[in-house]
This record gives C-alpha cells, sequence and structure tokens, in this order.
C-alpha cells in the first residue's frame, strides 16, 4: 500500500548521479520536499517529465523547497542521462537492493521492476502533505507540483 497523506514519509539514504549520498532527513526541518519517482532513465514520457521539472527548477527547488527524483536505474546511468538531458537536480539510484525505497513508498512495480509515476510532497515535519500516483504511461502535470508546493510553504 502507498505512503497516505499525514503520514511520516519513510527516511532513506540514497546515491545521486555523482555519487554522493542523500538522505530525506537530512531536509527535516529545513526545506519541504517534492519526491518523484519515474520508471526509467532514457525512456520518451520520463526524459519529458523530467526536462519540466528542470524548467520549472527555481520555483521548487529553493530556499523553501528541494526538488528529488528517484528511479530503479543505476547511478551511472542516472549521471549519464542527467549530463545528456541538462538535468541538474538531484537523480536517486533505488538501484540495490532493487526498488527499496519505491517499494516503502507503496509504487513499486514489481512485474517490470520499476518505481510508478508516484510524486509526494513532504513537509519540514517529515509528514506527506500531498501526493499523486500515475501508471506508467500516465504523464504527471508540473504545474500540479508547482501549485502544492505553493499552497505548503505559503
Amino acid at each position: 500500500m502507498a505512503v497516505q497523506i499525514g503520514q511520516q514519509a519513510p527516511d532513506f539514504r540514497l546515491q545521486d548521479q555523482h555519487g554522493q549520498d542523500v538522505t530525506l532527513s537530512s531536509f527535516r526541518g529545513r526545506k519541504a520536499v517534492l519526491l518523484v519517482f519515474y520508471p526509467f532513465a532514457f525512456s520518451g514520457i520520463c526524459s519529458r517529465e523530467l526536462a519540466a521539472l528542470q524548467d520549472e527548477k527555481a520555483a521548487i527547488d529553493n530556499d523553501d523547497g528541494a526538488l528529488l527524483a528517484v528511479s530503479c536505474d543505476s547511478m551511472y546511468a542516472l549521471r549519464i542521462f542527467s549530463e545528456r538531458d541538462g538535468l541538474s537536480y538531484p537523480l536517486l539510484s533505488d538501484f540495490w537492493p532493487h526498488g527499496d525505497v519505491a517499494r516503502s513508498y507503496g509504487i513499486f512495480e514489481q512485474d517490470r521492476g520499476c518505481a510508478l509515476r508516484g510524486t509526494f510532497l513532504i513537509d519540514t515535519a517529515g509528514d506527506v502533505r500531498w501526493k499523486i500516483e500515475n501508471g506508467l504511461p500516465a504523464v504527471r502535470d508540473v504545474g500540479e507540483y508547482r501549485a502544492a508546493l505553493a499552497e505548503l510553504v505559503a
């Protein structure tokens, strides 16, 4: 079952595309976190969604908020993906144990070995305040992220 609004978001420690450890708990008391799970680097829909997030980065990743994107791809694949697409925010690797963080959020697709399109807005106390879950082919609206984050930090 997916993490629900009002629940404490499961903490994690994952490496970003540069091999740096990132923990969710490091943002507690400082920033809200927009946590975006996506199925696969280099796929068409994911590339478009992550490019749209890059375009909106200033509105999402700032003094009040942080943007973290998670897939089950390896750190090395994420590095090339971020360089190719000019993505300047953390792409976190949930590669091993494979999909462990996606499972803890209840959005791991076992048959395909990837995360579903789950997005969670986590407040500074570490609680989930907003979420949206889409299946693999469904595109998310970045404007919804911006609106939810603006409401949270208002």
